[in-house]
């Protein structure tokens, strides 16, 4: 008789001491759990076996990479429905098979273990990333870090991201059903370059350049001279080529360079767009320090970052798992009031800040769209597990900002002239 499906859900079920609010459907093709909800396809004992060496979220991520696990309906109400099992559940779902004082605990492990089979634990599949040891954020280690997430192959990101080559989150109009990421691309750069004034003339440093869009955009719309920086040495040769399409080498250079060895300041204005999430608790202020002193008096910092709720115990913060294996290795998401506290401790004036959370969800969606869109040629480029760490990771982000889990803001702070002008309007908004 078929029933591993039948199993698995009362077995979970009384792990979890709450029914599965999805389907099961098992390798032997059982299905069990509430008929209209997407079902979790569990397509071989070893992704039972997974979950049992790696309890919680890794587990299931490494299940879902190698294709052992997978979803059958609508993926973002799935991931909402799990959400609640594991993410919120926080510590307690990284710990639940650790609590074996429960006797209802230990009969569930052991229906677990008998129907996962012989005991050995499975590899972890090759795209988590493997582990150096070392202090986080060193030069190398934060080299090595950005590698693993950029230098995938640019023609994926051009499946990913679409035309506008942007990977940060993008502002909206008219999200539905006429607004375009690419245009709501280009509006975001323009906003950037709109909150540091830019002008014909000025020197503009943009800190993890990407694939060049701000580096362009800033110097073709606004006259200035542009240097971008980044670790990623495809990310850079496709830049390189952008500028030179564009006519613009006598205005725009890409350099591989860490910010903290720029050297040739003073800079009219800093944009630092979805980069800051890559430097980390430990070195943030020494990054603030670097940009301030790069700027001349009066010159001002777009900071553009996702930020995270914050704990009423920071010191229980920890990495996502997921994302720290298989998409940004040593990624940190600090609070928006740490990030502020920063920014003023060394030595900037705070003079606006902009939550965007919702236009994120947008364009997290826009990017899922395109990447199913074009499933089989991303496959080609970067793998089936690549893809699908890429799939996961945006829809499940794309619901972190709707909910309010997570969010994204640009502060705009200033180096203030020692006179006290900011050189900022008095009135800096326009609300609608």
């Amino acid at each position: 008789m078929a029933d591993a499906a039948l199993r698995l859900r009362d077995l979970v079920g009384q792990l979890l001491g709450v029914p599965l609010p999805v389907r099961i459907r098992a390798w032997d093709g059982s299905e069990a759990g509430p008929p209209e909800a997407p079902a979790l396809v569990v397509r071989n004992r070893r992704a039972v076996r997974r979950l049992l060496f790696k309890p919680g979220e890794l587990g299931l991520a490494r299940a879902w990479v190698t294709g052992d696990l997978d979803i059958d309906g609508d993926l973002y109400t799935a991931l909402d429905l799990i959400s609640g099992l594991v993410w919120e559940r926080g510590e307690d779902a990284r710990t639940l098979f650790q609590a074996l004082r429960d006797p209802e605990v230990r009969s569930a492990v052991r229906g677990l273990v008998a129907l996962a089979g012989p005991p050995l634990p499975p590899a972890p599949p090759p795209e988590e990333i493997r582990r150096a040891r070392g202090h986080l954020h060193t030069r190398r280690s934060d080299k090595r870090a950005i590698s693993h997430h950029y230098d995938v192959g640019n023609g994926f990101y051009e499946i990913v991201l679409g035309p506008s080559m942007v990977y940060s989150c993008a502002y909206w109009e008219a999200p539905e059903p006429g607004g375009t990421l690419e245009r709501a691309q280009r509006d975001k750069l323009d906003l950037v370059c709109r909150k540091l004034d830019l002008r014909a003339g000025q020197r503009l440093l943009d800190v993890g350049c990407g694939w060049g869009s701000m580096a362009i955009h800033a110097a073709r719309e606004y006259g200035v001279s542009v240097v971008g920086i980044t670790l990623s040495q495809e990310q850079a040769a496709y830049a390189r080529k952008r500028v030179a399409d564009e006519g613009l080498t006598d205005r725009v250079e890409i350099r591989v360079q860490d910010y903290r060895d720029v050297t040739d300041g003073p800079y009219d204005a800093v944009s630092s767009i979805g980069m800051a999430e890559h430097v980390g608790a430990e070195r943030y202020l020494e990054y603030a320090e670097v940009l301030l002193q790069l700027l001349k008096p009066g010159g001002r910092l777009l900071n553009h970052q996702i930020a995270r709720r914050p704990h009423r115990d920071e010191s229980a913060y920890d990495l996502n798992g997921f994302i720290d294996a298989y998409v940004f290795p040593d990624g940190e998401l600090a609070p928006l009031g740490s990030t502020v506290t920063m920014l003023e401790r060394a030595g900037f004036e705070v003079r606006d800040v902009e939550s965007i959370r919702e236009h994120y969800a947008h364009t997290l969606r826009r990017w899922v769209t395109n990447l199913e869109a074009q499933w089989q040629r991303a496959i080609r480029i970067a793998g089936p597990g690549r893809a699908r760490v890429w799939r996961l990771y945006m829809a499940a982000c794309a619901l972190a900002f709707e909910r309010n889990r997570i969010g994204v803001n640009q502060v705009l702070a200033v180096r203030t002239a020692e006179s006290g002008a900011s050189g900022l309007p008095l009135r800096s908004r326009t609300w609608n």
